[in-house]
């Protein structure tokens, strides 16, 4: 390209001839532009100076005009960030950062386990819903832990049918733009290489240290030598790096119809599983349309059932959108207000299940409605909270545990948030050695007839064992839009506290305007109708930062009959705000006019990215 053609094509106009007054006279024009459009960065404080910058020093934060990363990690972060900088999709950049995290944070998430990914396409709004929830099972039954209960959560026998790999490669195939194995290569890189533990990991390690070294696998990657790793110490998993090497060179039928899978449906027979290689060969994904609320001016995109994050959140959006203020939600009666909230929903939310397996519609239809939920709100009480069987719970609560999220906007404002887990800490407590692979332990999210309920109420049939049977789930990625303009992404780990944590950080920035970082800074409060106790934050962290809230908020709620008990590291959100206050002005932008929208009407608005320090997470910009 000529210079005058670069010149031309970088301003938006068509190349003139050198003596062309027309040409002056654009170029008049466009150096006043210019200097407007100087002048208005300056102003508005989103510069080229501020792309991928952390925000006045924190690391849990980042600020990118084209696109972000916000994992559990910061080396996964980074690892999205740069498939991005390669021109990936968000789906690219979620497919390498969550196979790093299976490799640097084996306590929570990897390819023995499953994922929810909700995906919106910037240009044409479709938001889609990819469901690798691990399944039962061909051999599963309902009564198949009567007479040994503790191998429901322990052992090969408490293992589902692994999905997160076939997910990821469905989403590859719709939108991924770079080669599959590239997208491979930096997990493969760290567990063939070594990486350090944060000290997350290896305080997980501790904890879990019995089992990991009662078990052969476990122990010769996280405990070598006899000894457990501890924070600093550098981790090798060789078995999964070569894993990982022959899935990115012949794709996922290495493991769900390949040597791979042979090889893992050995090491899990061998300890006791019932899995077997036509299990995994006839496991499959389900894609759907997001599951979209609409609620406090706000649409959110997520999973539908097995899920029970989105209708959830619904719920508890909509009690607070039928008290028709948004101060409903503000200061210490805003919170009395949220816990009763969350206490009618987690009473109704039990009734769900597979919907391909129960009918969950007239439950859905109910949590969604506006009406219903209306209803809940006219039963809070603003000087009084009440004994759970107020809230008329029928069925024992679901309790799953762990797992990792991770929230991507790419340069096209296309948006990932994905939430991968293999539930307890390392799962089964079992990792295959002749694959790397930890097992899940998600068919300990089912009920059975004779679960010993902590609740003493019935477990719920909805949820009962059933071969291919998906479990219910508190897992909640969720998109968020404002006028059908991409708003953010939030997501979060931590099981039963994964709904009241995204709701305190949606309610936080979203609804009372607090910024991206101190939204998810926030102390937080979590309930489960039962225990019939308020669980808040007090804990500090490590490098000595402190979650704590305030003394104040805790007396307001005792007066209203709230019993309180401290909790430590509960919940781990991320977030990616997009400022629809003011669109980009970089040439960067896909937005060569300067305008407020590109020629597709999708807005371009600067994007913050949130790492929960929680986690000692660390996002990533371009």
């Amino acid at each position: 390209m000529a210079d005058d053609d670069l010149e031309s094509s970088l301003l938006g106009y068509r190349a003139l001839p050198r003596d062309s007054s027309a040409r002056r006279r654009i170029w008049t024009f466009s150096a006043a532009l210019l200097a407007v459009g100087i002048l208005l960065v300056v102003f508005l404080r989103i510069g080229d100076d501020r792309r991928g910058a952390e925000i006045a020093g924190d690391p849990a934060s980042v600020e990118s005009e084209i696109g972000v990363v916000a994992a559990d990690d910061g080396r996964c972060s980074e690892v999205g960030a740069a498939a991005l900088r390669r021109g990936g999709h968000a789906v690219d950049a979620a497919v390498a950062a969550a196979l790093c995290l299976g490799v640097v944070h084996p306590v929570s998430s990897g390819i023995g386990g499953g994922a929810f990914m909700i995906v919106r396409s910037a240009d044409s709004g479709e938001a889609l819903a990819f469901d690798s929830r691990e399944t039962a099972p061909a051999a599963a039954s309902q009564n198949m832990y009567e007479n040994r209960p503790s191998s429901k959560a322990k052992g090969a026998l408490s293992m589902g049918i692994p999905g997160e790999l076939a997910g990821l490669h469905a989403a590859w195939v719709k939108y991924g733009r770079l080669p599959w194995k590239d997208l491979f290569q930096p997990a493969i890189r760290l567990a063939r290489e070594g990486f350090v533990l944060v000290s997350y990991a290896a305080e997980a390690i501790e904890s879990k240290g019995d089992d990991i070294l009662a078990d052969p696998g476990l122990r010769a990657v996280f405990a070598p030598n006899g000894k457990l790793l501890q924070t600093n110490d550098t981790c090798y998993n060789p078995a999964l790096a070569e894993t990982l090497e022959i899935i990115s060179i012949q794709g996922p039928e290495a493991f769900y119809n390949g040597s791979v899978g042979e090889s893992f449906i050995n090491d899990v027979r061998n300890v006791g599983g019932i899995a077997t290689m036509d299990d995994i060969r006839k496991y499959r994904i389900e894609v759907k349309e997001a599951m979209a609320a609409n609620s406090m001016g706000y649409t959110i995109l997520g999973m539908p059932p097995p899920s029970s994050g989105t209708v959830g959140i619904a719920l508890v959006l909509n009690i607070f959108d039928s008290y028709k203020s948004s101060d409903a939600a503000k200061g210490f009666l805003g919170l009395h207000r949220l816990i009763e909230a969350l206490k009618h929903m987690f009473a109704v939310r039990m009734d769900l299940g597979d919907p391909d397996f129960v009918n969950v519609t007239e439950y859905v239809a109910d949590m969604l409605s506006p009406s219903f939920a209306e209803k809940l709100q006219q039963k809070i009480f603003d000087n009084t909270t009440f004994s759970p069987d107020y809230y008329m719970a029928k069925w024992s609560q679901l309790r799953d545990h762990g797992t990792s999220h991770l929230c991507i906007v790419d340069a096209d404002r296309n948006a990932v948030s994905m939430t991968t887990t293999i539930n307890s800490y390392f799962g089964a407590k079992v990792l295959s050695p002749s694959t790397g692979i930890v097992l899940n332990n998600e068919m300990d999210d089912f009920s059975t007839p004779d679960d010993a309920t902590p609740d003493h109420l019935p477990p719920s049939p909805a949820n009962f064992i059933e071969p291919k049977k998906r479990p219910l789930s508190s897992m909640a990625p969720l998109i968020v839009l404002k006028d059908n303009q991409l708003a953010g992404a939030i997501g979060a780990s931590g099981g039963m506290k994964i709904i009241p944590a995204v709701l305190e950080v949606f309610l936080n920035h979203f609804i009372l305007g607090m910024d991206p970082a101190d939204a998810v800074r926030h102390p937080r409060v979590y309930h489960q109708l039962i225990p019939n106790k308020v669980l808040y934050e007090n804990w500090t962290m490590v490098d000595g930062e402190r979650f704590e809230v305030p003394e104040e908020a805790k007396v307001f709620l005792e007066q209203r009959g709230h019993q309180l008990s401290s909790v430590g590291l509960a919940a781990v959100v991320q977030l990616v705000a997009q400022d629809l206050r003011y669109p980009v002005l970089s040439m960067h932008t896909r937005d060569k006019k300067l305008g407020k929208k590109n020629s597709n009407g999708v807005f371009h608005g600067m994007l913050t990215a949130v790492s929960d320090p929680r986690k000692e997470g660390i996002p990533a910009g371009l």
